[in-house]
């Protein structure tokens, strides 16, 4: 599984014209699901997220979780994050998770993150979206679930 999570000051997803999600202060997260992903895979990654200090305290110093600023949550479902591009110049998606099986653990996941914040705000699986956000710092951390527990 992968999270690529970014620090927002605003953030929302579209779609067909429709805001669907938007998020004020907190967290995009643009979610990849990969075959042999399972709830535990899923409870470690949105602990991991939660507990990320990754939010400046009074002194400028990136000190603060999710959770103590109030942030909110607004997840996007994102099989392209498996893209493997080592072979030719189309990628393969081979290692994306089957999408029936991607889909429920993208629900589950969106039900975690409930632990971590009071607003959580999601896109729609599968869906072609337009994600908005504006990125605080820019600050961007990529977490892997094959890197964090091996």
């Amino acid at each position: 599984m992968r999270m690529v999570i970014q620090r927002v000051t605003s953030a929302s997803v579209t779609v067909e014209e429709q805001i669907v999600g938007e998020i004020g202060k907190g967290f995009l997260i643009l979610l990849g699901v990969q075959e042999g992903d399972n709830e535990e895979t899923a409870d470690r990654m949105v602990d991991k997220m939660g507990r990320l200090r990754i939010f400046e305290d009074e002194n400028g110093k990136t000190n603060l979780s999710l959770g103590d600023v109030g942030g909110e949550l607004l997840v996007v479902s994102q099989f392209t994050l498996y893209a493997d591009c080592r072979k030719g110049n189309r990628p393969s998606f081979i290692k994306a998770g089957d999408p029936r099986e991607a889909d429920r653990l993208y629900q589950y996941v969106l039900k975690g993150c409930r632990r971590w914040s009071e607003k959580v705000e999601s896109g729609r699986f599968g869906a072609q979206m337009e994600v908005r956000l504006v990125n605080d710092g820019p600050f961007t951390v990529i977490l892997d679930s094959d890197e964090l527990w091996k």
